[in-house]
């Protein structure tokens, strides 16, 4: 990117997104409706809703889209394609088509014992999330996203095999990439450039994680093959992280690592709230992104 378009982009406030999931317990649903209200000021480009691939969690998935359609909020709702029939992954599209969702995230999905073992397709389902974007635009969605590893995907043997993957979600027609959570900017840039030698020219929008509890990301980063630098250990090193010492560090950790990839000419972010609003408002505060209301007043 040029000087000029990286100096524009860092001068003005970034794009913003935000993912929710779904609720299991009313308390849970009484804090995701309080975190909703509040990021619903600062004006997302979307929000998104992840995905419960059977039983009672789908339901608390189409719940939950069905309540931020209500709200007025742009929302994608997330879908994998593991472990379920092309059948009923299509009833579950036709489903929330017909709710007026329009936008969707296509994930492939873990194997259901985990990263440690190989994926295998359903016998009657979708090959890999490629298949899954071909269905999701067959059936009429205007915007589709997909998943992005600046570190490589954990059961991706190579740097070749990774964009490989990606390449087959653009070419089956994938509209933009949301990044995997990460910790370095030059983790993002290198992996960009990469994307951008192959030819592959959708956007990729980093994936930002608040840190609300630094033990939880971290044992989160080991298990999907996520780097933690040694200075962001040390920076929570004996906080509490129920402190408001825990507090501020990780705000200000979420906002410097937006500011420094807006110096590098990114302009658009998909926060992972956790369905909690204090860290996320206050990253898209430091980051120059005011509230509706705030803006009313101004």
């Amino acid at each position: 990117m040029t000087d000029d378009r990286i100096a524009k982009s860092a001068s003005r406030a970034p794009r913003i997104s935000f993912e929710f999931f779904p609720p299991k317990t009313e308390s849970q649903a009484a804090m995701l409706e309080d975190t909703a209200s509040r990021l619903a000021r600062f004006r997302p480009k979307y929000v998104s809703v992840t995905y419960g691939a059977g039983g009672t969690s789908q339901e608390r998935s189409r719940g939950t889209v069905a309540r931020m359609v209500a709200r007025g909020l742009p929302t994608a709702a997330h879908l994998t394609c593991a472990g379920a029939s092309s059948e009923a992954i299509g009833d579950v599209i036709a489903g929330f088509r017909a709710a007026g969702v329009d936008r969707f995230v296509a994930l492939r999905g873990d194997p259901p014992g985990g990263l440690a073992e190989p994926y295998r397709p359903h016998p009657s389902g979708f090959r890999d999330t490629a298949d899954l974007v071909r269905a999701l635009k067959r059936a009429g969605a205007a915007e589709v996203s997909v998943s992005a590893y600046p570190e490589r995907h954990p059961q991706s043997p190579d740097w070749n095999a990774e964009i490989d993957t990606l390449q087959r979600k653009v070419d089956a027609g994938a509209d933009r990439a949301i990044t995997q959570f990460f910790f370095g900017s030059d983790l993002f840039e290198s992996y960009l450039e990469r994307v951008r030698r192959r030819g592959i020219e959708i956007p990729i929008v980093p994936g930002i994680m608040p840190i609300h509890r630094f033990v939880a990301v971290k044992s989160f980063a080991d298990r999907c093959g996520a780097s933690i630098p040694a200075d962001l250990t040390r920076r929570f090193d004996g906080l509490d992280p129920d402190s408001e010492a825990h507090a501020l560090v990780a705000a200000a950790v979420a906002a410097e690592q937006v500011a420094d990839l807006m110096r590098r000419g990114v302009d658009a972010f998909h926060i992972y709230t956790l369905n909690r609003a204090e860290l996320s408002e206050a990253v898209c505060r430091l980051c120059g992104i005011v509230p509706q209301s705030a803006r009313a007043a101004a």
